[in-house]
């Protein structure tokens, strides 16, 4: 499988609006970022809120500059074209749908028009050509003919996320980034639009980053499963390989905290609450709560593992960054164990 995009060691740092006027605090809100995503895979991401999720996925659809590394795609350096050359690569083969569709669509525009200003501001086709592509769009996501003359707001909330998604797909790009697009939904709608999700991808061939808090979803839709903590990456796992063969402490953690259809809610007990990412700690950002935790843990960040090394990730592989991973084939109950003596 081919590499679309290829981040290095990405890090985006913002400024607070805590710390004082005269000295602002920053947050780092995603540090030493690798991952790749390969034409054709379903990449899931997931992680608590405030880890970094929704900035990895504007890194990745060219809406956010790193303040450190390098964003490669189909082996350019993105952030080193010229601002035109990169406006129309990014534009023509990424498409991004945002967690609320009543925010991240023009309420005063109706949707022929939505789906139509992509195709115009990058020109392409005549204009009976531009109109026949948003006939072909809203048919593509299930909407009826009748809906190219409303707004927005005269639509269900699910009608107005697959008019987003239309628009996302406009100008036929390979990559689709899902930033939490089931999250403002009714719960009736969300299976609906994720199966639209996973149909367009097979129909069209499109590499997929999924972003959700939503594990379970994660973990069924995904090729590759991507766990976020404090702005950084701790693990990537093929998706069949969690929860139950996951090696970092924290992704145990979480998927142990998904309720189930068959199983009641028994999480792995974590000490005290996330640390704040103006002051993050040294080392693993995750020693603070882990119940592996030692001195260790606080040196430095662990290099990246793969438990299997001969594995590219991109193609199944695990990798990792834990001094005391989790052993293979350990139970929740063990750990649950494990995490009860240490606190």
């Amino acid at each position: 499988m081919s590499d679309l995009l290829d981040l290095r060691d990405v890090h985006v740092v913002h400024k607070a609006r805590t710390g004082g006027p005269l000295r602002r605090d920053r947050v780092y809100a995603l540090t030493g970022a690798d991952l790749t995503v390969g034409a054709g895979e379903t990449v899931g991401v997931v992680g608590e809120s405030g880890c970094g999720k929704s900035t990895l996925a504007r890194v990745l659809v060219g809406l956010q500059r790193p303040t450190a590394g390098t964003v490669r795609f189909r082996g350019e350096d993105l952030w080193a074209l010229p601002a035109s050359r990169r406006r129309t690569m990014v534009g023509a083969s990424t498409g991004m749908v945002f967690q609320d569709p009543s925010t991240a669509l023009n309420r005063r525009l109706p949707v022929r028009r939505i789906l139509r200003d992509p195709l115009d501001v990058h020109r392409r086709g005549t204009p009976r050509e531009r109109d026949e592509r948003v006939r072909e769009l809203l048919g593509l996501v299930g909407l009826p003919a009748g809906a190219l003359d409303v707004l927005p707001g005269q639509l269900s909330g699910g009608q107005r996320q697959r008019v987003a998604i239309a628009r996302a797909l406009a100008l036929g790009p390979d990559l689709l980034i899902a930033d939490e697009p089931t999250s403002a939904l009714d719960v009736s709608v969300r299976a609906q639009i994720l199966n639209l999700l996973l149909d367009l991808k097979e129909r069209l061939n499109l590499a997929l980053v999924f972003v959700s808090h939503d594990i379970q979803t994660v973990r069924r839709m995904s090729d590759r499963v991507v766990t976020m903590y404090l702005g950084r990456i701790v693990e990537e796992a093929a998706a069949g390989a969690v929860p139950a063969g996951a090696r970092h402490p924290y992704t145990r953690a979480l998927f142990s905290a998904t309720p189930g259809l068959l199983h009641p809610i028994d999480p792995i007990p974590l000490a005290g609450p996330v640390p704040s990412a103006t002051r993050p700690p040294s080392g693993c950002p995750f020693r603070t709560r882990c119940w592996k935790a030692d001195d260790v843990c606080a040196a430095g960040m662990p290099a990246p593992t793969d438990s299997d090394p001969d594995a590219a990730t991109d193609a199944g592989g695990h990798r990792f960054r834990c001094y005391h991973p989790v052993p293979a084939g350990a139970t929740d109950r063990e750990l649950i164990s494990q995490a009860q003596e240490r606190a």
